[in-house]
């Protein structure tokens, strides 16, 4: 047994309270190097009469690690705890102080888990896990009033650019949003709605007024309102980083240098505000000088914002915020935000754009959950660039599992592409049998899928500004097979709480191959998803443990595991099968 390799800290994702009663502990060990592990846990002032032993299983394994978890129920509230490990003939117990080969006598060495206060138990909404996202570009979604359209407007479909515009506004949302709801999208994410001389709006003039080119305020609570009424919701982009070159106090700042009233609500390392070897003088986005950083420690800029997240919440009823460049924000104006929202909506989910670990923002005080990138970047490799075999994804996959408390990973946002990023076609190399696959993994994946629009009729697309084409309305120019592949498999999702469960177990997933056979439980739920995620037909075996199974596939056949309890499917190219044990 390697002891170094051994490893639990109190708190964050090592234990936690899932819910109110309920404590979470995990520990790692070397992959494959100890047989079993157990939890002696028990309330620290009557540890004689409550102590007890808890069997712990592997809940994630990753290249180098598997991940021990049990779920406990303190009586008191308070947990006391120490863990036993076997390997062949060799045990030992690990305590907060060292590892003995005996269990001591006293507790008071044994990690302590104080108290679970409600108050502090980390509970996103509960509807996230139910979510299945669409991202909206507004601007390329759908021109539903010619109106209010740009002076220099282009003709529907042409080609985009940096600058240009098609017109997309929020009354053509609104004529869509049956076809959303036959998609199976019962959540929405729109990209910045707010005033903006840009398409993409991420430069805000006006953070308290819709642009003038979507619509009004009026039109967007009514958007809202109709999406509410077809049960779905609705998340808004908020800029907080930065605002934009034409935001009123950053031209106040310009016009008035070091005697505006605003000069302290932006970053300035040397007055006038200038650019220098294309360098700004003051803090941006990146090098951007058209997206001046706001100093959001400042207590004007902090009244400003917040007052800004709680009205689209009060008065429009929005159900919730993405936060774009989160990481760049500091912490304590995330800790209002959260406190400012959650006060105007307790069921309002907070989504922060992070490409990275996000364990410092995900403890319950700032956000639900966060873009979950390192997810997007293992399913990429796998299914679409093919750089990783099975064994390398899985592996990749259960260290996100064991990265985070599970209330994260059944909220996390899992998204392939977006609109700053490569069409999700186009990075699986225009192979729409590659790109079914991926998303089969996405859709059958713990936490809250985001389809990006046009996805789901084939829209390709490299990097900004080609990923932003308009959508495609005109059925013969759609994918309509792959259209009703999205609708069969969104729907499989919401019809089966395993595929949204955070039970995920992969049961072949081997060196060397395209081939990837995981299970989905909730409860008496056993669903067993098998992918052939390479262009040459595969035979595989997927280790079920017996019994009967129906393929949940249109035309599946009733299939019942033979010797040794696997059944033996035989895959095409870019093939899979979805079996329920029945």
């Amino acid at each position: 047994m390697l002891l170094e390799a051994i490893y639990h800290r109190p708190k964050h994702n090592w234990s936690y309270a899932y819910d109110e009663k309920t404590v979470h502990i995990r520990i790692r060990t070397k992959k494959d190097d100890v047989q079993k592990v157990e939890a002696i846990v028990g309330d620290k002032y009557a540890w004689d009469t409550t102590m007890e032993t808890v069997e712990m299983s592997v809940f994630a394994s990753d290249k180098l690690f598997d991940y021990w978890e049990a779920a406990v129920v303190p009586p008191f509230r308070r947990l006391r705890y120490a863990f036993r490990l076997s390997s062949g003939g060799a045990t030992w117990i690990l305590t907060e102080k060292e590892f003995t080969e005996t269990l001591p006598d006293n507790p008071n060495t044994f990690f302590d888990f104080p108290f679970l206060n409600p108050v502090d138990v980390f509970d996103p909404p509960a509807w996230v896990k139910d979510a299945v996202f669409y991202q909206i570009f507004p601007e390329r979604f759908a021109n539903g009033d010619k109106s209010i359209d740009p002076a220099d407007v282009q003709p529907w479909g042409g080609k985009p650019e940096q600058g240009n515009f098609f017109g997309g506004d929020l009354q053509g949302v609104i004529d869509h949003l049956d076809y959303l709801s036959e998609l199976g999208i019962n959540a929405v994410y729109f990209t910045p709605v707010f005033e903006a001389p840009t398409n993409h709006k991420y430069d805000t003039r006006d953070y308290m007024k819709v642009d003038p080119h979507f619509g009004t305020n009026e039109k967007l609570k009514e958007l809202v309102d109709e999406c509410h009424a077809r049960g779905i919701r609705v998340l808004l982009d908020a800029v907080f980083n930065h605002a934009g070159r034409t935001f009123p106090p950053f031209v106040d700042a310009l016009e008035n240098g070091e005697k505006s009233q605003y000069a302290d609500w932006f970053h300035v390392r040397e007055w006038p505000l200038d650019v220098v070897d294309g360098i700004p003088t003051y803090d941006a986005f990146a090098f951007e000088r058209h997206m001046p950083k706001l100093n959001t420690e400042h207590p004007d800029v902090q009244k400003y914002l917040l007052d800004v997240a709680r009205y689209w919440i009060e008065e429009i009823g929005i159900d919730g915020w993405r936060l774009d460049v989160a990481n760049e924000v500091d912490h304590e104006f995330w800790r209002k935000f959260r406190h400012t929202v959650k006060g105007a909506n307790p069921e309002a989910y907070i989504l922060g754009e992070i490409w990275h670990d996000s364990l410092a923002w995900l403890q319950g005080d700032q956000f639900d959950a966060v873009m979950n990138y390192p997810f997007t970047n293992a399913v990429l490799d796998f299914f679409a660039y093919q750089t990783i075999d099975a064994k390398g994804f899985a592996d990749a996959i259960g260290t996100q599992l064991a990265n985070y408390s599970q209330q994260v990973t059944e909220t996390a946002f899992n998204l392939l592409d977006s609109h700053d990023t490569p069409r999700l076609l186009t990075l699986c190399g225009d192979e729409v049998g590659a790109m079914q696959l991926a998303a089969l993994f996405k859709l059958t994946y713990p936490g809250a899928p985001c389809i990006y629009y046009g996805d789901e009729v084939g829209i390709n697309g490299g990097a900004d500004p080609d990923c932003r084409k308009t959508m495609v309305w005109e059925p013969e120019e759609q994918n309509q097979l792959l259209l009703k592949f999205y609708r069969q498999t969104i729907a499989l999702r919401l019809a089966h709480p395993a595929l949204r469960s955070a039970d995920i177990r992969f049961l072949a997933a081997e060196s060397g191959s395209g081939t990837l056979v995981y299970e989905r439980r909730s409860g008496d739920e056993r669903i067993v998803i098998a992918i052939n995620a390479r262009a040459e037909a595969a035979a595989l075996r997927a280790p079920v443990g017996g019994g009967s199974w129906q393929s949940l596939v249109k035309g599946g056949d009733r299939q019942t595991a033979g010797g040794g309890g696997s059944l033996e499917l035989h895959l095409p190219g870019y093939g899979y099968a979805i079996l329920k044990q029945v």
